[in-house]
């Protein structure tokens, strides 16, 4: 029984690379902002303006909280931007999955050409296409609603490419069998290749929730009225109005980030799998 234990615990130490006494350093210093953003958002405004500043709270005062939560806007800017991302996220999953699993499996005139020029779209800065985006969405009549914001991300180039490269991976072998059984094309992908596909779903909805949540530039310019402000652009005139106070403006960035750092936390394994799985394949 000893010896078992002994080899259990040499086991565990030799699980623990030497790149681990890099990483852990790292790990902190990149940790260090959330958590003094946490900690400001539950201290008052003399502590956080406090020379020099203050490491710790003296207590837990949860007074930004309840000026950020009581401010009318804040809930609407939320809800604003959790549809946004949610329906970014659904319409990226169902399309990039039809998308990817047609350039991975059919072959059709002009399906190279067309897989080339979708990926040199990712690479033009989107400071090319602010203004022809801008004149589509305003021809549509979408500018100032939330519609400016969820039609250019309804489907990325990336979310093809991933599901592309991840379907390349997956045996034809399984695919066959069900055509075979008279499977349609859509039922085989619905039915068979999309529940092995959780990692690259859980990458795409993901990378696409934090995208969306995360993008400023693009409601500043689309949208003009503050009830259709998205959190992110919210926040940013809520800072500018409220820069006396602190407490407040961590507060409602601790919110801001907090939807984001729970959906990574829950998909992590899943994402790096997808990564390690079906960015090799071409």
């Amino acid at each position: 029984m000893d010896a078992l234990k002994v080899s259990a615990r040499g086991a565990s130490w030799r699980r623990v690379s030497p790149w681990h006494l890099l990483l852990a350093p790292l790990a902190l210093a990149f940790a260090l902002p959330l958590v003094w953003l946490l900690l400001s958002s539950v201290m008052t405004n003399a502590e956080i303006n406090r020379f020099p500043p203050a490491l710790w709270p003296d207590g837990i005062d949860l007074g930004g909280y309840r000026y950020v939560l009581g401010n009318a806007m804040f809930p609407r800017w939320f809800a604003n931007s959790l549809i946004v991302a949610s329906v970014a996220v659904v319409s990226n999953l169902l399309l990039g999955s039809l998308g990817g699993y047609a350039f991975a499996r059919m072959r059709f005139a002009g399906s190279r050409v067309l897989l080339g020029l979708m990926l040199a779209t990712m690479v033009i800065p989107f400071q090319l296409t602010m203004i022809p985006t801008f004149l589509v969405m305003k021809w549509l009549g979408l500018i100032d609603t939330l519609g400016a914001l969820i039609v250019p991300s309804l489907v990325t180039p990336f979310a093809v490419f991933l599901f592309r490269q991840f379907f390349l991976t997956l045996p034809r072998e399984i695919e066959e069998a069900a055509w075979i059984d008279g499977c349609s094309r859509l039922r085989v992908l619905f039915s068979i290749v999309m529940p092995l596909a959780r990692p690259a779903l859980a990458t795409v909805a993901v990378l696409t929730f934090l995208t969306t949540w995360n993008d400023l530039s693009w409601p500043l310019i689309a949208i003009n009225h503050d009830t259709q402000y998205t959190l992110q652009l919210g926040l940013t005139t809520f800072q500018g109005q409220h820069h006396a106070r602190w407490s407040a403006v961590m507060a409602g960035n601790v919110i801001t980030v907090l939807p984001v750092l729970v959906a990574f936390l829950l998909a992590q394994k899943t994402f790096v799998q997808s990564l390690t799985s079906s960015g090799l394949k071409g």
